[in-house]
């Protein structure tokens, strides 16, 4: 199994974030880039993978922002019967707790979305998990371009909103709280393996 991660929209090059909006600045209290976000908690899955010897590539390692084009293009280089497209976010909206996304439809991304939905539960046992059982499943399905376009399982996680205060400040600009969730993801990542895989 080859984990093929995407840490959403760009990052920050000589301090200039990369990618218009997908930001929140709470003043005195700080600000989060959604794309540094999305790079961290990939490097800290980059990391804990190399660890455990789990092949991964990292599709859009640049610090601009790759157009969802290439991001997929790269991915569908690889043999779909053997990997997953993982793509990491957080939320914005006013909204609180985290999600999880894959296209329509009754797929392999569904089981390998549940078992993130789980892993984040037993991580944060305390906070929301945006569900959408209409169908079956915890995830919420859309028409996301790298969801409908990768050859392979695709899964898009939604973790926490940046434009939330509480979030923010104790999730999501914390050592600790990246480290969860590059946690629950690893968890997630170890079952996919064993479960689906």
């Amino acid at each position: 199994m080859i984990v093929l991660l995407d840490n959403g929209h760009g990052g920050l090059i000589n301090g200039k974030y990369q990618t218009k909006g997908k930001r929140k600045d709470w003043g005195k209290d700080g600000v989060i880039y959604e794309g540094e976000f999305n790079r961290a908690i990939v490097s800290g899955i980059i990391e804990e993978l190399t660890k455990l010897n789990i092949p991964y590539v990292n599709i859009a390692p640049e610090y601009r922002d790759v157009r969802l084009e290439t991001r997929v293009n790269r991915a569908n280089k690889y043999p779909k019967g053997s990997c997953f497209y993982l793509s990491i976010h957080s939320n914005a909206g006013g909204g609180h707790g985290s999600e999880m996304f894959t296209s329509h439809g009754d797929t392999k991304s569904d089981k390998i979305a549940t078992i993130f939905g789980q892993e984040f539960k037993r991580e944060f046992p305390n906070n929301r998990l945006r569900t959408d059982f209409s169908d079956g499943d915890l995830d919420k399905e859309r028409r996301f371009y790298v969801l409908t376009k990768t050859k392979m399982p695709a899964v898009l996680t939604e973790s926490f909103f940046m434009d939330n205060l509480e979030e923010f400040k104790t999730i999501l600009n914390t050592k600790k709280g990246r480290q969860q969730i590059i946690n629950y993801h690893i968890e997630a990542i170890l079952r996919v393996q064993k479960e689906i895989f």
